[in-house]
């Protein structure tokens, strides 16, 4: 059995080359604040892939994915094993862009921060009188640079992401700027209503694209997960103050009050937020996690 090492790894995921494709494996790690934590999230990778998975499908009319398969009996042997299962995706190779697409429909976390400064969110100015949590009148993207490990991303206007891409894509920028700025927002349009009629409120997420072997724009990475998206419950929804949240804000929470912690959770914050991350998959799903 051939053996295989990742060839790349972020804060969360490991990724294989294995010929004409990549696996993509998304671990029990977890990171916030731009660090890794000690702790392991039990059953988190598989929550991150499954969930991916189901919005890969629900958006492929929109734009086409990277997604092949999810069934590790579609990956070489070294992957059929339990520690791959349920986690791990085959994945189309791309050239990725260099360009984290976040949308926001709701006005919180930096974004409320920056607004309450000075009336704008990622230097687009927004209306007078918003509430913290608020939805916006219409979901803005605010693009990133994306980050080695250990650094911060840093906010860009849609000016300086052609000047990006255009750099890295000479004769390109504009075109997969704009490409990348309508799919975000048409995703996370079509996504956000799904999800509200499943009782959750998507307040922003983050998408990342990537260019095939004929200069295809193709969604990539992963898809609406609660480690890459704000999800508030809608049942008690209150704009006006913070949102109770299934995603991992609520690990974010516990470090800011905890300020000592060293970056090392207790058992029933671990356990409270694999919790949250599976009722997300199943409202989302209508599915348990296997």
């Amino acid at each position: 059995m051939q053996e295989y090492k990742p060839f790349k790894e972020g804060k969360v995921r490991e990724i294989y080359d294995v010929g004409d494709a990549l696996i993509m494996v998304a671990t029990d790690r977890i990171s916030a604040f731009d660090v890794i934590l000690k702790n392991k999230v039990t059953k988190k990778g598989a929550v991150l892939t499954q969930m991916s998975r189901f919005w890969f499908d629900y958006t492929k009319d929109i734009v086409p994915n990277h997604m092949i398969s999810v069934d590790v009996k579609d990956m070489p042997e070294f992957f059929q094993r339990p520690e791959f299962d349920g986690n791990s995706m085959l994945c189309k190779k791309l050239t990725m862009l260099p360009i984290e697409c976040i949308v926001r429909g709701y006005i919180t976390g930096s974004g409320w921060e920056s607004y309450k400064k000075n009336g704008t969110v990622c230097g687009i100015p927004l209306p007078e009188g918003l509430l913290e949590c608020g939805k916006l009148p219409e979901p803005i993207f605010t693009p990133s640079t994306k980050a080695e490990i250990g650094d911060h991303d840093e906010n860009i206007d849609f000016p300086r992401c052609v000047e990006v891409l255009e750099r890295d894509f000479p004769g390109h920028g504009r075109e997969y700027a704009e490409k990348i700025r309508d799919c975000t927002i048409a995703l996370y349009k079509k996504c956000a209503d799904y999800a509200l009629s499943r009782g959750i409120i998507i307040a922003d997420t983050k998408f990342e694209f990537g260019i095939n072997e004929n200069g295809e724009v193709i969604l990539a990475d992963e898809m609406l997960t609660p480690d890459s998206s704000r999800f508030w419950p809608l049942e008690g929804y209150e704009p006006g103050k913070s949102q109770p949240s299934f995603d991992k804000q609520f690990v974010r929470d516990w470090l800011k009050a905890n300020p000592d912690s060293n970056y090392d959770l207790p058992q029933d914050v671990i356990d409270k937020t694999i919790d949250k991350y599976k009722e997300a998959y199943r409202l989302i799903s209508g599915k348990e996690l296997a």
